[in-house]
């Protein structure tokens, strides 16, 4: 499996959040298929890199292809992954845990539902171990991996979760039927081709 070439993650934020959808993030083997995204960019007031480059966002200015990482609420990682114009980032909701999960339960707790293991920003770095050593590192080289995998039929986008500014966005996207989703999507929304 080769990783995703440069170029890919060159393309405007919205493009590569959806394209990410079905993609296998790995990070020394563990993990799975992503499910779920949300796209940011420097003109969103509910980005980051709305206030312009900070120490904490720097990697959102940095080289594409390279992990943001953040802590929120003091207790929670979130990855996102650096692409389009400078200041953008898609923040990595959910992934489908295919490899490793014995290892995940042992990092998220015996006994957790496979299900609950990486649906959601904070549970997924978690299961995979990710925390702000990984902020700048290049996706392109171990212990990431991320491939192509197989493209979903159906995308559905919809509003951003956690969110007090632009909550009416649609940069959500995920598959509307997956169980690995951070939150379900709602009903009436439209769906589309990837």
């Amino acid at each position: 499996m080769e990783p995703l070439p440069l170029d890919f993650y060159s393309q405007d934020v919205d493009a590569v959040a959806r394209s990410l959808l079905g993609v296998t993030l790995t990070v020394d083997g563990i993990g799975g298929p992503i499910v779920e995204t949300e796209a940011y960019d420097a003109a969103d007031p509910a980005s980051h890199s709305f206030v312009g480059r900070t120490a904490r966002n720097a990697a959102m200015f940095g080289p594409v292809g390279h992990a943001y990482v953040y802590r929120i609420y003091g207790l929670h990682q979130c990855l996102n992954i650096v692409c389009g114009t400078p200041g953008s980032a898609v923040l990595i909701r959910a992934i489908e845990p295919r490899h490793g999960i014995e290892i995940m339960r042992e990092r998220r707790g015996i006994g957790m539902a496979t299900a609950s293991l990486c649906g959601g920003p904070g549970r997924l770095c978690a299961a995979l171990s990710i925390d702000k050593a990984f902020d700048g590192v290049p996706l392109s080289q171990p212990p990431f991996l991320l491939t192509r995998g197989s493209h979903p039929e159906d995308v559905v986008a919809g509003p951003r979760i956690g969110i007090s500014r632009a909550e009416d966005r649609a940069r959500r996207y995920g598959l509307p039927r997956s169980p690995w989703l951070s939150r379900p999507f709602p009903e009436n929304l439209p769906q589309r081709s990837k």
